[in-house]
Parts: structure tokens; C-alpha cells; sequence
């Protein structure tokens, strides 16, 4: 099978996109299959990644509100790739204007194109909901922002099928009107995350710097410092938990709005921040030396994270809506509240009650999973009228 992955995220400076997109290119053509990227880039070209993976650049403009990035303008120029490609199968993995443009391709190499819309956002989450708590009700807001569900049941009627990360995602693109949702969750990098890691002294070290001593909780939050991380509701809640039992906090994350972290600590010796990390088997050491990870977003579509945390041993401390409540649920987790810090003490309360006798090992999806599950829900054909999901 051929496949076309139309990324507008795609970029040559890196981040979560990439690192998804290159694993894929190659396990893709491990298991037979030809695959192109196409990505919007300064200028036209192509790089080859082996015999059957390439990443094909169509020269674009930057995105006006973020210039680490670009978009495709020119829709002429991506439906004559997607006619030079002639893909059996196309994959767009944004909602926005790519996911139009391809709906529009029209030529004959198109009738035997299949297409398939990642869903791998959820901005109403991401946003909407944040920007009105307390003021109006998801509901609500979904009603405001129908233009957004009217746009994606659109898309729905005009792809073969929508592949969903997370079984609450499916949910709530359902309940929105889609038809043709199926769900094949992410996974773990396999082999990279154990509770096998597990070290007696990374502990120690991580609880000295919080100033605690050995017999304390140390919870680990891991992500960059944005608004939809919650990490000074985290913060607040480490802080309140702490004035019942011993908790340390180690959050690993960077961005540009660290300072609502840093003025939501206040000050408290126990919540520290450490820089982000490349270093991915320290940061498997780390996680499999805390004792339970704790989360704050609930508009993640999956969670990698979450999912990283179950597959190094740690029991899960989530919001109760989006993809890290789900793993918290499957995986034996406390979830709390979504935006109360106070819901989200009681839960670290409850981890630390429990001990290390309440946690449960359980099995974790790998990325081998998902990739193996998304090319059988290619081979099926055209999944509209089918339910559930992959595994």
C-alpha cells in the first residue's frame, strides 16, 4: 500500500510531531509499505528516508501566529503532488485547511484514493472549555462554537473514515454528529520505559532537592509550560496535599509561560522545576524512580506521558475528562476534578495512602500496537458503518 501523510505540523526544527512522523516512516516500510510526507516547507524538495519513506516539501508561507511553522497556501500545488504520488490511501493529520484542501482534490487518481482524517486535536478542550469555566458549561460552549462541529461533520461526510486517539475523543466526536470514527490509541516507545529503572538514589536525589526526606510521596509532572498543562492548579494542589502528609513535586517542562508556575509555588521548597530533557532513558529513570505522576490537562487526545508513567510502574493522578483520564481508568489511576486543586489534593492523598502495595503492573500498548492496528483499519476498506475500535 501506498500512503500519503498530508502534515502541516511537520517541521524541520522538531517537537512531538516529528518524533510521531519519523517513527511511522519507519515502521511503515518495515512492515511493506510505501509512505510520503508531504509538508509544507520553504521550499520545494524532497528527502528520502530509505526505499519506501520520503518526505516531500511543498514551498509555503509561515503561519502568521506561530513562524516555527508554516501552512499550505497554494492548493493547486498540493492536489498536483497528491496526483504525482498516487497514493492509495491519504492521511491528513489537521482539521484546518489541509483537511479542506484534500477534500477538494478531485482528478481521476483520486477515485482510487481513500481518505483518512487523523484526529489527533482537541482545541475545544485545549481552549474553549478553559477560557469559560465558570462561566458557562461545556454544553454551552459547544453550542457557541457549533461552526467548529458543523466544519468537522463536514469533513466526516467527505472522508472514508476519522481515526480517533483515545476512546473519549471517539466519544465526543460522536456525540458531535461524526459517523465514521474508529479508534487506535497511541502507545509507548517500546523497550524505553520499565519499572525495571527503577533507583533508589535517583529517589533520594529527587526528594533532596525538594527537601524532603525519604519516606515523603514524590509525585513527577512531565510537560512544557502552557496554559492548557494546568501546572499552577498542580502546584496548588502539591501544596495543599503537603500540608497533610510529606510531597514533593518535580515537574520536567519548559515554555514560555513558566511564570504562573513559578508565582503559583510561591515559594514552596517542595514543588521544584527542572529543565526539559532529550535525554529519554534518564527521563525513564526519573519516571520509574517517583513514586506516582500526576497530570493536570484534560484535553489530551492520548497522552503519552500518561501512558509512559503506566508502562514505568507509577499509578496515575488525572483530570477526569480526555485521554489521561482514560489511561488513569484502565490503568488503576485516581482522577479528579478537571481544574479544581483541591479535587486534585484529595486524589494525591489517595495515592499516598495506598502505598506502594496498591499499585497494579499492567500490561501498556507500545507504538508496534498502533501502527499495526491503523494499517489493518487501512486494509479493511472504507469503515463507515463499522463501531468500536482496534484493541
Amino acid at each position: 500500500m501506498k500512503i500519503v501523510d498530508v502534515c502541516a505540523f511537520y517541521t524541520p526544527g522538531g517537537g512531538g510531531v516529528r518524533t510521531y512522523v519519523d517513527r511511522k516512516l519507519v515502521a511503515f516500510a518495515a512492515r511493506g509499505h510505501e509512505m510520503v510526507v508531504v509538508a509544507p516547507g520553504e521550499r520545494d524538495g524532497m528527502e528520502r528516508r530509505g526505499a519506501n519513506a520520503t518526505i516531500r516539501w511543498v514551498r509555503s508561507p509561515r503561519f502568521p501566529l506561530d513562524r516555527s511553522y508554516r501552512y499550505f497556501a497554494d492548493r493547486a500545488a498540493l492536489h498536483r503532488v497528491l496526483d504525482e504520488e498516487n497514493p492509495d490511501l491519504v492521511e491528513v493529520s489537521s482539521p484546518w485547511r489541509s483537511a479542506s484542501i484534500v477534500a477538494d482534490w478531485r482528478s481521476e487518481r483520486r477515485a482510487r484514493a481513500r481518505l483518512s482524517l487523523i484526529a489527533h486535536a482537541d482545541p475545544l478542550s485545549a481552549y474553549a472549555y478553559r477560557w469559560f469555566e465558570g462561566v458557562a458549561s461545556t454544553q454551552t460552549v459547544d453550542r457557541a462554537f457549533d461552526w467548529y462541529w458543523r466544519h468537522l461533520r463536514r469533513l466526516d461526510r467527505r472522508f472514508d473514515m476519522v481515526v480517533s486517539a483515545s476512546a473519549s475523543l471517539t466519544g465526543r466526536l460522536r456525540d458531535g454528529g461524526l459517523q465514521k470514527v474508529l479508534t487506535d490509541p497511541m502507545g509507548v516507545e517500546p523497550g524505553r520505559f520499565s519499572p525495571t529503572l527503577r533507583d533508589a538514589a535517583v529517589r533520594r536525589e529527587m526528594l533532596a532537592l525538594c527537601g524532603l526526606p525519604e519516606d515523603a510521596l514524590l509525585l513527577i509532572g512531565v510537560g512544557r509550560h502552557a496554559p492548557e498543562k494546568r501546572w499552577p492548579m498542580v502546584a496548588q494542589a502539591a501544596t495543599i496535599a503537603g500540608a497533610r502528609t510529606p510531597v514533593g513535586l518535580v515537574i520536567v517542562g519548559g515554555g514560555s509561560r513558566q511564570r504562573p508556575v513559578i508565582d503559583a509555588i510561591a515559594g514552596n521548597p517542595h514543588v521544584r522545576l527542572l529543565e526539559p530533557t532529550s535525554d529519554r532513558p534518564a527521563l525513564a529513570r526519573m519516571m520509574a524512580s517517583a513514586d506516582a505522576l500526576i497530570h493536570g490537562c484534560e484535553a489530551e487526545t492520548f497522552c503519552f506521558v500518561a501512558a509512559e508513567a503506566l508502562a514505568s510502574g507509577l499509578p496515575l493522578i488525572a483530570p477526569d475528562r480526555g485521554g489521561a483520564a482514560d489511561l488513569a481508568r484502565s490503568g488503576g489511576g485516581v482522577v479528579y476534578q478537571s481544574g479544581d486543586a483541591q479535587a486534585a489534593a484529595d486524589a494525591i492523598l489517595a495515592v499516598a495512602r495506598a502505598g506502594p502495595a496498591g499499585r497494579e503492573l499492567r500490561p501498556v500498548r507500545t507504538m508496534d500496537h498502533h501502527f499495526d492496528d491503523l494499517l489493518a483499519l487501512y486494509a479493511q476498506g472504507t469503515p463507515a458503518s463499522k463501531e468500536g475500535s482496534c484493541r
